[in-house]
This record gives structure tokens, C-alpha cells and sequence, in this order.
């Protein structure tokens, strides 16, 4: 087996535990957002992510997302089932070796679709998410990872993503959209009053995410290494800056701040810094979370009403929304420099805020081409799993009942019997 510096394995490994611990951090924050009778079904929609994606990835995601070249857009199936990966040279430069940089590479994968469902809850079969999460992960993450990280058409046209921005956050936020939008606002939709059932695991949830996001960023240096330790440090000043910021806004808004804002807050500076943690200053990470949480706001209590859609868990608003800003503000203030090895150094041009249009240009270009391939291929993905499993819809009665009862005949609170 090619072996590369302990210290740069070691941290590889670790960042990739970290980020596999968003995923149930993530089925926490959504799992305490929804009504008792779905909180099961909306955690094991985490867990179903976890479990298939992880499969395919070794089967043929990874290579299809970094083996080879096909027309700028996919990889090829060279290394199926990850085979020879152990004895051949490291094929990535991100990481010291090249299995080690899968395993990292695995963890989004797993998370990303997991995303998504947050726009869907309550009301989607969990077979016919099953197959969803196949199809979208084929057509829509594998092609992104390759466009962006794998030498693909986005990478060449020198738009950059650290950790996500596209590929993570923005693909799944706009899927998770067109999801909403294909299949219909829930049953009692504005006419009943929405209350989170379990605000202290939609808390849980997001420090969990913020636990192991220093993974997903500072894990994305690819080495223990002074960029490691910058991602790191913009990663948590964006998250609390965005925390205070939607903090500020409840209080004068509505008077009172509250927890699940307080959550809200912290999950989307963690989204706006993700693709721009590793490029720019430590003082911009301030401006990029402050800004976050307004910006998301404005989608969440007033686009939304506006246009009616029912997100449930806000995925767009929050992920969508978030993801679009983050790769803007890439855009404004990259620099140069950060990266310890130049012939590394993504950052072809600094920031519009630092003169030069050049990156700017070329950050908005790549988050038009990753909405059109995620609402394209979320559709496609849906109609896919409509064929195979005729309905993506639960029965109005399954509405009623609970997701958990009618989709896995089991109940988070059994002693419970109140109205829900």
C-alpha cells in the first residue's frame, strides 16, 4: 500500500469521522423540527443516506467522480469497486493517499442527499426516497464532485469550492426544492400551527453539525497543515457571527430570541464559509456570517410565504440560499496565498473586493450551471422513483397517522397519546 505522511493520514481519518457525525447530527436538527408522529421516519432518512450512499460510493461513485475524464462532466469506472486504489500511487493531491481521500470524499456523499430530505418530510415513501437517493446521487453528486474537485469543467474554467459550496450545499438546497415543488405542499399545510416537537434536538443537532463541520472544512486542506488550521478558524468565526446575527434579528423582529433561531443561525454561517474556508482572510469569515443570516431570513419568513412552497425544514432557504451567498462571497473576497504550496493554490485571482473580476465571474457561472444540473436531475431522479414505485406520496390516511407508524410501524413516544 502507497503510504503518505502519518500526520496528514491521521488527520484525514479524523476529519472523515467528523463528518460522517454531521449526518446523525443533521437527523437530530431535522428529526426535533417535525411532528412526533414523523420524527422516526425523518431520522431514518438520514440513516437510509448513510447506509446507501456509502455502497454506491464504493461500488462506482468515487470513480465516477475521480477516475479519468468524460467530456469535463464525469469520471469513468476505472476504479470499480475501488479496485487497485491500495497498491497504486496516490491519484489525488488533496490527500496522501488516494484511498484515504475517498474515505474523506464518502462522507459528503453520504450527507448531501440527507440534505435534501428536509425539504420532503412527512409525506414522501420511504421506498420511493430509496430510490431517489440512487438515481440523484448517479446523476447529480457524482457529475458536480467531478466538475468541481475531480478535474472536470468547473475546475478547469478556475472556479472554486473549498469544502461544499456547490456540490454540497447548493445542489442539495435547490434539489430539495424541486423536490418540494413535484410533490406538494403537506396535507394541513398553513392551515394547522407548525411547532417544533423537540427544540433540544434541533440544539443537539446543530452542535453536532458544528462539531463536525471543522472536519468537512479544515479536512478539505487534505494535510495537517497551516491551511487546515485557517479553514478551521474561519469555519467557527462564520458559525458564530451567523448565530449572533440571527440572534439580533429575532430580538428585534419578534423580541425574544430563541433556540431554534439560535440553531438556524449557526448551521448557515457553516454553510455561507464552506466554499470559500480555505481562501479567504480570517476577517472576511466576520462579514460572511453577519450577512448570512439576513439573507436567509428574508427567503425563510418572507419568500417562502410568499410563493407558497412548502420546504418544510427550510433545506433551500437555509442550504440553497446559504450555499448561493457562500459562492458569491468566494467570488468577493478569495485571496491568494493561504495554501502552503503554491503549485496547490486554487486561487487563480483574488476577490472582486481585492480588484480583480476575473474569479467573481466565473463563481456566479458555476452556480448557474450547479442549478440547472440539480433541478434537471432532481427530476429526472423523481420520475425515475415514481416508475419503480408507482407513488412518491404517502396515502392522505398514512398522512394522518404518522410516517413512523405507517412507514416503519414504530413510535418515538409509545406513552404519548395527545394530539400531534
Amino acid at each position: 500500500m502507497t503510504m503518505g505522511n502519518n500526520g496528514d493520514i491521521a488527520w484525514i481519518l479524523v476529519s472523515s469521522a467528523l463528518v460522517l457525525i454531521m449526518t446523525p447530527g443533521l437527523a437530530f436538527f431535522y428529526g426535533g423540527m417535525v411532528k412526533r408522529k414523523n420524527v422516526l421516519n425523518t431520522m431514518s432518512s438520514s440513516a437510509l443516506c448513510m447506509g446507501v450512499a456509502s455502497i454506491l460510493w464504493v461500488l462506482i461513485g468515487f470513480s465516477l467522480s475521480f477516475s479519468g475524464d468524460i467530456g469535463g462532466i464525469l469520471g469513468n469506472l476505472h476504479w470499480f469497486g475501488m479496485q487497485g486504489l491500495e497498491a497504486g500511487k496516490a491519484a489525488s493531491v488533496f490527500a496522501p493517499t488516494t484511498v484515504c481521500f475517498a474515505i474523506f470524499q464518502m462522507m459528503f456523499a453520504i450527507i448531501t442527499p440527507a440534505l435534501i430530505t428536509g425539504a420532503i418530510v412527512e409525506r414522501m415513501r420511504f421506498s420511493a426516497l430509496f430510490i431517489f437517493v440512487v438515481v440523484w446521487s448517479i446523476i447529480v453528486y457524482y457529475p458536480l464532485a467531478h466538475m468541481v474537485w475531480g478535474g472536470g469543467f468547473l475546475q478547469r474554467l478556475g472556479a472554486i469550492d473549498f469544502a461544499g459550496g456547490n456540490v454540497v450545499h447548493i445542489s442539495s438546497g435547490v434539489s430539495a426544492l424541486t423536490a418540494a415543488l413535484v410533490l406538494g405542499k403537506r396535507k394541513n399545510h398553513g392551515r394547522a400551527t407548525y411547532h417544533p416537537h423537540n427544540i433540544p434536538f434541533v440544539f443537539l443537532g446543530a452542535m453536532l453539525l458544528w462539531f463536525g463541520w471543522f472536519g468537512f472544512n479544515a479536512g478539505s486542506a487534505g494535510a495537517a497543515n497551516s491551511l487546515a488550521v485557517h479553514a478551521f478558524i474561519t469555519t467557527n468565526t462564520a458559525c458564530a457571527a451567523a448565530m449572533l446575527s440571527w440572534m439580533l434579528i429575532e430580538k428585534i423582529k419578534n423580541k425574544k430570541p430563541t433556540l431554534v433561531g439560535i440553531s438556524t443561525g449557526a448551521v448557515i454561517g457553516l454553510v455561507a464559509i464552506t466554499p470559500g474556508a480555505g481562501f479567504v482572510p480570517i476577517w472576511a469569515s466576520i462579514v460572511i456570517g453577519a450577512l448570512v443570516s439576513p439573507i436567509c431570513y428574508f427567503f425563510v419568513t418572507v419568500v417562502k410565504p410568499k410563493f407558497g412552497y412548502d420546504d418544510s425544514l427550510d433545506a433551500f432557504g437555509c442550504h440553497g440560499i446559504g450555499g448561493i451567498w457562500g459562492g458569491i462571497a468566494t467570488g468577493l473576497f478569495a485571496l491568494k496565498g493561504f495554501n502552503p504550496d503554491p503549485k496547490l493554490d486554487a486561487v487563480q485571482w483574488n476577490g472582486l473586493f481585492f480588484g480583480q473580476w476575473q474569479l467573481f465571474v466565473r463563481q456566479l457561472a458555476a452556480i448557474g450551471i450547479t442549478i440547472v444540473v440539480a433541478v434537471v436531475g432532481t427530476l429526472i431522479a423523481l420520475g425515475i422513483a415514481k416508475l419503480c414505485v408507482k407513488k412518491l406520496r404517502v396515502t392522505s390516511r398514512d398522512e394522518d397517522v404518522g410516517l413512523d407508524a405507517s412507514e416503519h410501524g414504530e413510535s418515538a413516544y409509545p406513552s404519548f397519546n395527545g394530539m400531534d
